[in-house]
């Protein structure tokens, strides 16, 4: 599971927490990602980490996380996906066929498809594919009749991809692939490593129409909150921790509050998330917006259009935000 990256996208939220261990309702995203995993069969998982891996370590001081035992590998330096691929297979002593996953991809995949269907075909790699409106962002993939590769094209020009099924960060590998990566220095698997795949004819892929969200930005990270309270992947769980303060007077809509959390009187939080510790004062209003762990809305304030707030900012009483990060998302 690659999960080393530094967050970039999701700032300032991830100045001091990786993204995969940003909450996701309940509890963080890696949970969720590896109970998914779980519950097709994988009962081991190597972490590839780079930015802060002590937050891995310290959350999961017994080596398990949902059921699934933890390997670690501390990249020693930035290694990009191949790299940081290989680098881990290596560290954790991989010879045989495995599963790679990016670990801010949150689906319900069948994965024990994806796996026979790799079987069956003969092929050094799998990749898994989810089809998209705006295709401009992903890598794309298209294949042939058989499922087979025809060319990988990372992120083409809006309104130009050649097809809008996007590689979903889900791969099956045989450990041959490890002989195609060198063993030093930065190796991107979809701009190097899948390329000279598709050159042998050995990459094939399997489309689904499964759940699949990225959750490496703002807006996707809150509608993966969104859509496990509405229901869309399963029994919908309660958006307010029962160790959260709620004041009766409060408004909270389909909305996340998370422990410890203040909601003050005739405030009101909407479509919108309040991680651990933070504060929305009396009156203030959030809407569509994050506010990040011990984070301070004031009294009266009100956030709008995506706001996001990194850990302890604060908003002032009265103040009026749409769509800004504080602080600034470059850190």
């Amino acid at each position: 599971m690659l999960v080393g990256g530094f967050g970039t996208r999701l700032r300032p939220l991830t100045l001091t927490t990786p993204k995969q261990m940003l909450p996701v309702v309940d509890r963080p995203m890696i949970s969720h990602v590896l109970a998914h995993l779980a519950g097709h069969g994988i009962d081991d998982a190597v972490l590839s980490m780079g930015y802060r891996p002590d937050a891995f370590t310290a959350a999961y001081p017994d080596g398990t996380c949902a059921g699934v035992r933890l390997h670690y590998a501390v990249d020693p330096e930035p290694l990009d996906t191949a790299g940081a691929i290989r680098f881990a297979a290596a560290a954790a002593g991989v010879d045989d066929r495995f599963l790679v996953v990016n670990g801010d991809v949150l689906t319900d995949l069948d994965v024990g498809a994806l796996v026979a269907f790799h079987h069956e075909s003969g092929a050094e790699g799998t990749i898994a594919l989810h089809r998209v409106e705006d295709p401009s962002g992903f890598g794309v993939v298209p294949t042939d009749a058989d499922g087979r590769v025809q060319a990988f094209v990372e992120k083409p020009p809006r309104g130009e991809a050649p097809t809008d099924l996007i590689n979903a960060g889900i791969y099956v590998l045989e450990p041959s692939v490890m002989g195609r990566i060198p063993a030093n220095g930065r190796v991107s698997i979809e701009r190097q490593t899948f390329p000279a795949m598709v050159a042998d004819r050995c990459l094939f892929t399997m489309a689904s129409d499964a759940y699949w969200l990225d959750a490496g930005t703002p807006a996707q990270y809150l509608q993966a909150q969104l859509d496990l309270l509405d229901g869309v992947r399963g029994s919908a769980p309660t958006g307010v921790s029962p160790d959260a303060a709620v004041d009766p007077g409060a408004a909270v809509k389909r909305s996340v509050v998370g422990p410890g959390a203040t909601v003050g009187a005739g405030a009101v939080v909407q479509e919108s998330v309040v991680l651990a510790g933070a504060v929305v004062g009396p009156g203030a209003e959030v809407r569509r917006s994050v506010l990040g762990p011990a984070a301070v809305v004031g009294e009266g304030a009100r956030l709008d259009d995506l706001c996001v707030l990194g850990e302890g900012a604060v908003v002032a009483p009265g103040e009026r935000l749409r769509g800004v990060r504080r602080p600034d998302a470059a850190g």
